[in-house]
């Protein structure tokens, strides 16, 4: 076990990857994007012959957009599941979270909601389980959807693609030490939610997905990641870090040191402070 890590209380890890003291009462800014897929606003649209999965959509997601891609009820594609047979790998127990691989799909005539989710798994398959993806895994001691989970946390928390194999060390470096991840991205995933904020109250909801009151990692992927989150999963980038905020859009501060961190939390809670007067 890690010894002098600050306690639970004291630290915040943001859904994109900040690190804030609840004492302060800050909030961190960020953007969470859903990028419009398809417009199917009237009857004269002519039908959809691609369908665009963005890199960090959840399960759900990716189930309403196929549904409005197909045309079809609301809910439809979720059901549709069962029906599938997909092609998962065992510690998923059904669960294709994490498998839905982002990418374009093509539509035609006889495009459903199966065929598309086992087009989703099989390339998420093909990306993840060959000779390198598979051989990075084993190299950090762990199977492929271990290192699928950690991808899918990169997935939300990193604030640029460049900060990707950082956080993914810091992740590591957290298990290694015995520490909690504290990601509010896994209890944003387990309250169904994309928020910026997360109470103290949140962090003690009872969940397997809660990287406050629990240690190790979440049951299950939390995001569809892609390939550069998955790359930086199993080659993170060599670093003592422990903890990172990102103080400014391009400006994530990664440290070990914990007092250094508090300095960095201290510039982005001026920074938000100073955004948040209005003009005069």
């Amino acid at each position: 076990m890690y010894q002098n890590t600050p306690s639970r209380s004291t630290i915040r890890l943001t859904r994109r990857g900040r690190l804030v003291l609840i004492a302060t009462g800050a909030v961190v800014a960020g953007t969470a994007v859903a990028v419009p897929l398809l417009s199917l606003d009237s009857d004269k649209a002519a039908k959809p012959t691609a369908l665009v999965i963005p890199e960090g959509w959840r399960a759900g997601q990716v189930y309403a957009a196929i549904d409005k891609a197909l045309a079809r009820p609301a809910g439809t594609a979720r059901k549709a599941l069962a029906r599938a047979a997909l092609k998962l790998p065992t510690d998923a127990e059904g669960n294709p979270e994490g498998y839905l691989f982002p990418a374009t799909y093509p539509l035609n005539d006889k495009t459903t909601p199966e065929s598309l989710l086992s087009f989703m798994v099989d390339t998420a398959n093909q990306k993840f389980n060959g000779a390198p993806m598979a051989a990075g895994a084993q190299r950090n001691a762990m199977n492929v959807y271990q290192a699928v989970t950690i991808a899918s946390i990169v997935q939300a928390e990193a604030a640029a693609k460049a900060d990707m194999g950082k956080v993914a060390r810091v992740i590591f470096n957290r298990l290694e030490r015995g520490m909690p991840l504290q990601m509010d991205s896994t209890i944003n995933y387990a309250l169904n939610r994309s928020t910026l904020r997360t109470t103290d109250a949140d962090t003690r909801i009872d969940s397997p997905y809660n990287s406050y009151q629990r240690m190790g990692l979440p049951p299950t992927p939390i995001d569809n990641p892609g390939e550069e989150a998955m790359r930086a999963a199993i080659t993170p980038t060599p670093g003592d870090w422990l903890y990172f905020v990102t103080v400014k859009p391009g400006d994530t501060r990664f440290t070990a040191d914990y007092q250094e961190h508090l300095r960095n939390v201290a510039e982005f809670n001026a920074r938000q402070k100073k955004s948040a007067q209005p003009a005069k």
